[in-house]
């Protein structure tokens, strides 16, 4: 494969499954381990060798171009482009065809983490002849996916969110693709839920008689669309933390793989890892327990923190019972008060979800 590959990096969706925190934020720049996620799949495009990438974006696109910028600093070179509305991935696909300008080109989805990254993928893919190369994991609710079938290694059927699957082999969220994709896009149908669905596209390919090589992905795959997925990503990519601490401890004993960045305070605290505490951070006669992601400017104090993700500038304070499997938006304070009559005080956002206990 001659020319050169494009990135292309869709970052549009909406995220209703991750409200209320993406009723104010795009999905794609949640925090995991303290990273938007959408930085996760840039940097794998550039360790791939992928270095100019458009990035499809919507409604947040001032946030999303905010966070990215220009992309030097993270080893690529950005271009913005906008889908008016969430149609389909192939019709992503379609609105970046002057980007791409024929282009082969590697799609990947910015809510999506790959432990082992894709640069052995796509230099199998430069190397091909293939039409596409599709990423497959198996998985235990293959209606919830785009789902691929096959018969004796090839692909011969994909179908989007199937109500009875033929097939447990999902669609990861990684697509490399020919020019040939752009006559298929071009082709197909809306489906019945009014998207374009690359599934068809795909489809389109392999009935034209082109080739669609399938990889079946053995290490860990996240779509990061829900709290427990966030919360797993979170959880595998703190589990190879390499530990760094540069911030200030004050009686405060540390225990494990932890991170600790340079302005975070902690003071007659315990922290056991794998945990991160972000920049600026006051940990105070507290407890941070394994697989916690505490951003910048997050107080906790005389509270305690397992298995969670906290956002910038969040509080926690004077809590009795520990927070746990919790994800905490920006400038949230959760504390107890000493006013009488003893009472709950609530000022909740859309879509919020409470435990008490």
């Amino acid at each position: 494969m001659a020319a050169e590959l494009k990135g292309l990096v869709l970052s549009g969706g909406a995220g209703t499954r991750l409200r209320p925190i993406t009723h104010t934020s795009a999905k794609q720049l949640v925090p995991v381990a303290n990273k938007p996620v959408l930085f996760y799949g840039l940097e794998a495009l550039r360790a791939a060798g992928v270095t100019d990438v458009g990035i499809v974006v919507g409604d947040t696109q001032a946030e999303i171009e905010a966070a990215v910028g220009d992309g030097s600093a993270l080893g690529i070179r950005a271009t913005y482009i906008r889908q008016d509305a969430p149609l389909g991935l192939a019709h992503a696909v379609l609105t970046a065809e002057e980007f791409l300008d024929g282009s082969p080109f590697v799609m990947y989805l910015g809510d999506n983490l790959l432990r082992d990254g894709i640069t052995e993928l796509v230099d199998r893919f430069r190397s091909s002849d293939a039409a596409a190369m599709i990423l497959l994991q198996k998985v235990r609710d293959p209606e919830s996916y785009g789902v691929a079938e096959l018969e004796d290694g090839r692909v011969t059927r994909l179908v989007e969110k199937p109500k009875e699957p033929r097939s447990d082999l999902a669609l990861v969220g990684v697509y490399m693709f020919s020019p040939a994709i752009m006559e298929s896009a071009h082709a197909i149908r809306p489906s019945a839920r009014g998207e374009l669905e690359i599934t068809d596209a795909i489809q389109h390919l392999i009935d034209r008689g082109l080739q669609v090589e399938p990889h079946e992905v053995t290490g860990w795959w996240k779509d990061t669309g829900r709290i427990d997925d966030m919360l797993e990503a979170n959880r595998l990519i703190l589990d190879v933390l390499e530990t760094r601490i540069a911030g200030e401890l004050t009686d405060t004993s540390v225990e494990g793989r932890i991170v600790i960045e340079e302005g975070a305070r902690l003071v007659r605290s315990s922290v056991r890892g794998p945990a991160i505490i972000g920049a600026g951070a006051l940990i105070e006669d507290a407890y941070i327990g394994p697989y916690s992601a505490i951003s910048p400017g997050v107080v906790v104090r005389r509270a305690e923190v397992e298995h969670s993700i906290l956002l910038q500038d969040s509080r926690l304070e004077d809590l009795d019972a520990r927070v746990e499997s919790s994800l905490i938006g920006r400038g949230v304070t959760i504390a107890r008060t000493s006013e009488k009559p003893r009472a709950y005080r609530f000022m909740v956002g859309d879509s919020s979800t409470i435990g008490l206990v």
